[in-house]
């Protein structure tokens, strides 16, 4: 899929790169991005890579948790809806960073807030979860539509998602506090929390590509893969928590 006109543009990248650095300047980026040496079609070969692991991972624990979980308990809806927005996420990801075009770049997922509100919140609050539901789909709609109709801002869009974090390590973190007495398995969901959050610092760490190929954002990716692995195994485990004090509430009426 590289036309003449991208290659002519990949080319002049790296003569631009190795007159930069004969002159003893440091190395530029290019619209907003390092050089990456390409491998085949790949033009940010070890981020899509990355991105593609955690999508496997993502599909591998899906499997995982549905062979474990039960239909009947009250998360495995929101989790299965989980994995899927995930798996979509991460595909275009992988997409994103296989060819950055003008196309590729929309599909960019947008900042979400916690997924599993309705488990925060409390399952026996069905008004106040439809309210942030409604508030977030609402959030959502706007943001994309700004994103895809009005201007595609990746100041705006990284703010967001940084904002958007904050609250999501605030929110989740109070509710492992919280609930650590009775839920042994919540040091899984705040280990994940809090490690997704010092890896998101390599973001500000921004260096050129290690071999032209390993940058910041890749080792950013390649972190997250074990986390959806044990944020995985902490749904799992909080499911069938959840059905069995369901079960146990059933037999006492």
């Amino acid at each position: 899929g590289w036309t003449c006109r991208d290659d002519c543009q990949y080319e002049c990248m790296w003569l631009t790169v190795r007159r930069y650095l004969q002159r003893g300047h440091r190395v530029p980026q290019f619209h907003g991005k390092w050089p990456f040496s390409r491998f085949l079609f790949f033009q940010e070969p070890a981020s899509a890579f990355a991105s593609f692991l955690n999508g496997l991972a993502s599909f591998v624990m899906l499997l995982r948790y549905r062979a474990a979980v039960p239909p009947a308990c009250p998360m495995y809806p929101t989790c299965v809806a989980f994995a899927w927005v995930s798996l979509n996420a991460w595909f275009w990801s992988t997409v994103f960073h296989t060819r950055d075009t003008a196309l590729t770049e929309r599909p960019i997922p947008p900042p979400t807030s916690p997924p599993f509100f309705p488990r925060t919140l409390g399952l026996q609050r069905p008004a106040l979860i439809s309210i942030f539901r409604a508030f977030l789909l609402l959030f959502l709609a706007c943001h994309i539509s700004y994103l895809s109709l009005v201007r595609f801002d990746y100041g705006y869009n990284m703010a967001a998602n940084a904002a958007l974090g904050l609250l999501n390590v605030a929110w989740w973190l109070r509710w492992c506090l919280r609930n650590r007495p009775r839920l042994p398995h919540v040091w899984k969901c705040a280990a994940v929390v809090l490690l997704l959050q010092a890896l998101a610092l390599l973001e500000l760490l921004d260096f050129p590509p290690l071999l032209w190929v390993l940058d910041a954002h890749a080792l950013w990716h390649f972190g997250t893969v074990p986390l959806n692995v044990l944020f995985y195994s902490f749904l799992v485990d909080d499911s069938l928590y959840l059905l069995k004090a369901n079960s146990d509430l059933a037999k006492a009426d």
